[in-house]
């Protein structure tokens, strides 16, 4: 651990801990690179404003914080704006949690502005192109019988694709037909069980498709080595499934889709707000608005 003295300059700090962070958000989150360049963008210019201000990473408050994010975020449009504080709210819990190099988790007091409009609601697919991706997805090789099975996981269990890319054997009970979900973004583990098609996607891949492998993720790649497989990997062949499929959708459209079958089948925004792992019942809330009739059927009780 740093330990933060008075003759050790601030900058030598903060180069330290943001290079140990990185490293953290490698190894834990494995971000890709264009959000890493984000990442370190924003936690190198917060060490910058510590220093030209003379606050000690110590000493520093929500003052500094909010202050520090008014600058920063001035040119910024407001979804850039979430994003980036988003990025400095983990560095936060980081620091508080993980390092106990600051005295209060400021993270927990950081935020984000309200955005009173979506330029595009959430997609989901139809009855009808759902029978199409399935009746099109093939699953004759190790490729595609991977695919095979990450899409069912998105589809019947509305996954993220990094929740999808963190799956070990470990978190399947195939005699119980559960799987485990340890690490949400919402960081409550949750147990879900596996439909029986889901169930045997998984299985048809772990026979026939999985590489022998000392790793424990359930999808690993194939070349140049067997190793766990990326999130953004994952999102990648969710997306080309679709597309294959003559769907113009991307990786979330089958969490959408999840969502807005919940929803049809008259489960409370509640329940679902618990499946989808979301922090706040606010993000959930967005579904609500995918069909007019139903936003109006669970607001104001009316028969459609």
């Amino acid at each position: 651990m740093v330990e933060l003295t008075p003759e050790k300059p601030i900058a030598d700090d903060m180069d330290q801990v943001c290079r140990e962070y990185l490293d953290y958000i490698l190894k834990i989150h494995q971000s890709g690179p264009t959000q890493i360049d984000s990442i370190t963008r924003v936690i190198k210019a917060f060490g910058s404003y510590l220093q030209k201000s003379g606050v000690k990473l110590i000493s520093i408050n929500i003052e500094h914080v909010d202050e520090f994010l008014a600058m920063f975020n001035a040119s910024y449009a407001k979804t850039t704006q979430r994003l980036y504080m988003s990025f400095l709210r983990c560095f936060l819990r980081y620091l508080y949690n993980e390092r106990n190099l600051i005295r209060q988790n400021l993270a927990d007091l950081l935020i984000s502005p309200t955005m009173f409009g979506r330029v595009k609601p959430p997609q989901f697919l139809r009855p009808g192109e759902v029978r199409q991706l399935f009746d099109r997805l093939p699953h004759a090789t190790a490729c595609e019988l991977r695919t095979y099975a990450q899409v069912h996981l998105a589809y019947y269990l509305g996954l993220r694709p990094i929740e999808i890319s963190r799956i070990t054997l470990d978190d399947i009970s195939f005699c119980k037909g559960l799987l485990v979900l340890k690490n949400r973004k919402n960081n409550r583990p949750l147990q879900l069980p596996l439909p029986e098609d889901t169930l045997k996607a998984m299985t048809a891949y772990i026979v026939g498709g999985r590489p022998k492998s000392h790793h424990r993720s359930l999808f690993l790649i194939f070349w140049p080595e067997p190793k766990p497989m990326s999130a953004n990997l994952t999102g990648f062949y969710l997306t080309k499934a679709l597309r294959d499929a003559g769907l113009p959708g991307t990786a979330y459209w089958l969490r959408h889709t999840f969502a807005q079958n919940m929803l049809e089948a008259g489960a409370s925004i509640f329940e679902i707000k618990e499946m989808m792992g979301h922090d706040t019942i606010e993000s959930t809330k967005i579904y609500l608005s995918i069909h007019v009739s139903l936003m109006r059927r669970v607001l104001f009780d009316e028969t459609v």
